[in-house]
């Protein structure tokens, strides 16, 4: 995975420079490494390609960068996806990484894994800025660097249903795990 990271690095350094609200599309091939023992990708290797996606898109907006003169981080607080069809060896396919909206506390990004036009899996990341001061950037803080929203970004209500359902307590408080 560390060579993919740097592979993609030096892809996005490269690439073309892409708005904070467009979609980026990253490319890549299913390795040996990335199969299970059915042969097709492992479920938990979609995640880590996710991560490579939104990676792409924060250096080709000129985020990443940004977010490290300023001490921040993004960190992923919840995530779920869902598979429609699976990738095999040697195939290949593009992450289509999309920012879809923000509410009080946390921002959400949409991938979906696209080959010939079809979508095989798509997920959704809820994600927090943290700053390494210490506490959460607010939304406030993070439109000064990205800018406005565009007119109409408004998160999906299913999205934000899934965020408050699948929601865990905050790291300070007690969570005991009681069956």
């Amino acid at each position: 995975m560390y060579l993919r990271v740097l592979w993609h690095t030096w892809l996005a350094r490269r690439g073309r420079r892409i708005s904070v609200w467009e979609v980026a599309r990253t490319g890549f091939r299913v390795l040996p490494a990335d199969l299970d023992i059915y042969r097709h990708v492992n479920n938990g290797r979609y995640l880590s390609i996710m991560d490579l996606g939104r990676l792409d898109w924060m250096l080709r907006t000129d985020l990443y960068p940004e977010f490290g003169r300023r001490g921040w981080y993004p960190v992923v607080a919840a995530s779920s996806i869902a598979y429609r069809r699976s990738l095999t060896l040697w195939q290949r396919f593009t992450v289509e990484t999309k920012f879809i909206g923000v509410d009080a506390r946390a921002f959400y990004v949409e991938q979906r894994f696209v080959r010939g036009g079809q979508v095989y899996a798509t997920g959704i990341v809820r994600g927090r800025m943290l700053s390494r001061a210490g506490g959460i950037v607010t939304n406030e803080e993070l439109f000064a660097v990205t800018g406005e929203p565009p007119e109409g970004l408004v998160l999906p209500e299913w999205v934000a249903r899934w965020a408050a359902d699948s929601a865990l307590p905050p790291s300070k408080a007690d969570a005991p795990s009681v069956w």
